[in-house]
């Protein structure tokens, strides 16, 4: 009794699946016919994600045209680069990401306390990152006031 219903189950859940699958692919394909279908205005709607993938390049290109040449060096190589505190002159480290993502660097080079802060609104990483960097090298003490500790 037990294995025919399990049986009846599978069935079931085999031919649901199948028909989402082949609704989805009739839904992709309607999309992809009608590519002026979305209001070119909606792109920068707080999450609406037409465009992120642009979004991101451009931030990353303008971030990296930014970083010195060690950094960039860094960066490319690591995916993370370390800027100096005007204020204090200690090394901070960027990661690639939009949070989380600065670690304050002890004397050998590793990672001592973590800190957390970044630009209002929805921007991609590398503008938080680019946004982190300016504010560390310009206004180090104003960047670490509003900035979360972990």
């Amino acid at each position: 009794m037990f294995r025919q219903l399990l049986r009846n189950a599978k069935e079931r859940l085999r031919l649901f699946l199948s028909e989402c699958g082949h609704r989805a692919r009739v839904l992709r394909d309607s999309l992809r016919r009608q590519p002026d279908r979305i209001d070119q205005s909606s792109r920068f709607v707080p999450g609406f994600c037409y465009g992120y993938w642009e979004r991101e390049a451009r931030g990353l290109q303008l971030l990296k045209e930014w970083l010195s040449p060690e950094q960039l060096a860094q960066y490319i190589a690591k995916k993370y680069f370390d800027v100096t505190g005007c204020d204090s002159g200690k090394r901070y480290r960027i990661s690639h990401g939009a949070a989380m993502n600065i670690h304050e660097l002890d004397g050998a080079g590793r990672p001592r306390v973590g800190w957390c802060f970044a630009p209002k609104g929805y921007l991609v990483a590398g503008d938080v990152m680019l946004a982190q960097k300016i504010a560390l090298e310009t206004d180090e003490r104003g960047a670490l006031a509003v900035a979360n500790r972990f």
